[in-house]
């Protein structure tokens, strides 16, 4: 598969339902630099030319961005996008909607220790 700055919704649809797998399902929206792309929603492709706000955002400065959306069909609730760069060029951003209200970012942080936690032994063995 070779993913290009111009690569429509229905050509990237398969990698994009392979990541919607991979996350378990979590609403998935993709698309490329020139082209708009797929929303994906329980394992169905919903729109097969779709961008959104901040996937718009991410096209334009090319950086991860975790924001709200103020508009569109995820109003007001968490996304995740991403840039997919090559050789210094945009090919296309990926993004997730995080419908648990922002716990699967939360967790993501909470599982994320500097340092592992050395278990107290002055409390004896049966505490």
């Amino acid at each position: 598969m070779n993913i290009t700055p111009s690569a429509s919704g229905k050509e990237i649809a398969p990698i994009a339902m392979s990541f919607h797998e991979l996350i378990n399902k979590l609403p998935l929206t993709m698309r490329t630099k020139n082209s708009y792309g797929v929303r994906i929603e329980d394992g169905e492709i919903i729109d097969y030319h779709y961008t959104g706000p901040v996937l718009e955002r991410v096209i334009k400065s090319e950086k991860t961005c975790r924001g709200v959306p103020k508009s569109g069909p995820y109003k007001d609730i968490p996304v995740v996008v991403v840039p997919v760069m090559e050789n210094n060029e945009l090919l296309c951003v990926i993004g997730i909607v995080d419908i648990t209200k922002g716990i699967f970012s939360d967790l993501v942080e909470i599982s994320r220790r500097p340092e592992p936690v050395e278990p107290e032994s002055s409390k004896g063995e049966f505490y």
